[in-house]
């Protein structure tokens, strides 16, 4: 049996998009690879959830380009779990049942179980709360089966025991060899789950480490910055 065709590297070429006069992501070079999460990380506006939409190839760049396993067009292997996820109007369950290609009632109850949810199973899935709803997310982005899963802040609006479960279930799934990129702007949970650190200010990459360097030694007074706690805008 043949291989499935891999969407990695994600490779950016100064890629850029504006909006009328504004450039929202600028000269963007950057590849993300197949290994540990890579957090995208920097203040709000800084361009995170732009550079998501752009790698999964939800929106184009106006210049420069951007290929997938060095092809021009995204693969179907690719799930994004935005900040805040339109629940379809059925149960849990048959929100998982949607997202799959062919049903499969043993798969849904697999993919619940996965994220801790199969206790709600036949429950509305507008019912449920923040943290469950965005944990039914996930497994609606896992029913895809990814080879990569983009995070826009999926636990940006969630109480300490909510992002503590979504955390765990994103290294569940790190584990598991699927390639996460992740945007956050919250340091603590940055240094919980980053391998690798892309800093984005003002739509441009300012900077690019490993985890353990970029927390401990940032090479860019912005990152520095950023860090203490200061505005970079």
């Amino acid at each position: 049996m043949r291989a499935p065709i891999s969407d990695l590297p994600v490779a950016f070429e100064q890629a850029s998009l504006r909006a009328g006069a504004v450039n929202i992501v600028s000269d963007l070079d950057l590849t993300l690879g197949a290994g540990s999460p890579t957090i995208l990380f920097g203040p709000n506006g800084s361009g995170k959830t732009t550079l998501l939409r752009l790698a999964m190839g939800l929106v184009a760049p106006t210049s420069g380009r951007i290929s997938w396993g060095g092809r021009a067009e995204p693969g179907e292997r690719l799930a994004m779990v935005f900040q805040r996820p339109v629940m379809l109007r059925r149960t849990a369950a048959a929100n998982v049942a949607y997202a799959l290609r062919a049903h499969d009632d043993r798969r849904v109850a697999e993919l619940l179980d996965r994220v801790g949810l199969a206790h709600v199973a036949g429950r509305p899935a507008r019912k449920l709360s923040g943290g469950e709803q965005q944990r039914l997310a996930l497994a609606r982005a896992l029913a895809r089966d990814p080879e990569i899963l983009f995070l826009d802040e999926p636990t940006a609006s969630l109480d300490p025991a909510a992002t503590k479960a979504v955390e765990d279930i994103v290294r569940a799934v790190a584990a598991s060899g699927v390639k996460i990129v992740m945007a956050t702007h919250d340091i603590g949970q940055a240094r919980r789950l980053a391998g690798d650190v892309v800093f984005l200010a003002r739509g441009r990459l300012v900077e690019r480490a490993a985890a353990a360097t970029f927390f401990t030694a940032p090479a860019t007074p912005e990152a520095a910055a950023f860090l203490l706690g200061d505005l970079v805008i």
